[in-house]
């Protein structure tokens, strides 16, 4: 179903992939948009197991896209760094596959959204939490893409240095 990589020396195997998307704070998830052209946009998440989270409104192109089909991919980059003297970049980026859906129970929509405010303000206190998504809660939207299959690459430089 998957595509094998071309370049096997390079694949990143499932635990380095997971630490990739644990490391990262945004990514690009990519979906089937209007008029069958792709629809990349760079969102912030979190990642839990074999589940990525995701906060939006509830209309937007994003979300009727999803909503015509739920299959999706979601890239992070890792490291980028450009060396100008070998006409090259020592890469390492990860990419999860899988299907999207939106969460409606109020439960998940709660957990999921508490995960992502972990992520981004660990030094909250439950109160700020709590008074930050109270006060976000009415527009909020929450996705859930559960990954059925992850790839990771990073540049034959980054793979010597192990």
């Amino acid at each position: 179903m998957f595509r094998e990589m071309r370049r096997k020396n390079q694949a990143l195997d499932a635990q380095a992939c997971s630490a990739v998307l644990d490391r990262g704070t945004s990514g690009v998830l990519a979906v089937l948009g209007d008029e069958g052209y792709p629809y990349a946009v760079p969102l912030s998440y979190v990642r839990e197991g074999d589940r990525l989270y995701f906060h939006c409104a509830k209309a937007g192109h994003k979300l009727d896209a999803i909503r015509r089909e739920p299959k999706a991919s979601f890239c992070v980059i890792d490291q980028d760094e450009v060396v100008p003297e070998k006409y090259t970049t020592y890469f390492r980026s990860a990419i999860a596959f899988g299907r999207v859906r939106e969460l409606t129970d109020d439960a998940e929509k709660r957990r999921a959204i508490e995960l992502l405010a972990r992520k981004y303000a660990p030094g909250d206190t439950e109160e700020q939490r709590d008074r930050a998504i109270e006060g976000e809660w009415a527009p909020l939207c929450m996705l859930e893409m559960r990954i059925e299959h992850m790839t990771g690459k990073e540049a034959r430089e980054l793979v010597m240095r192990r």
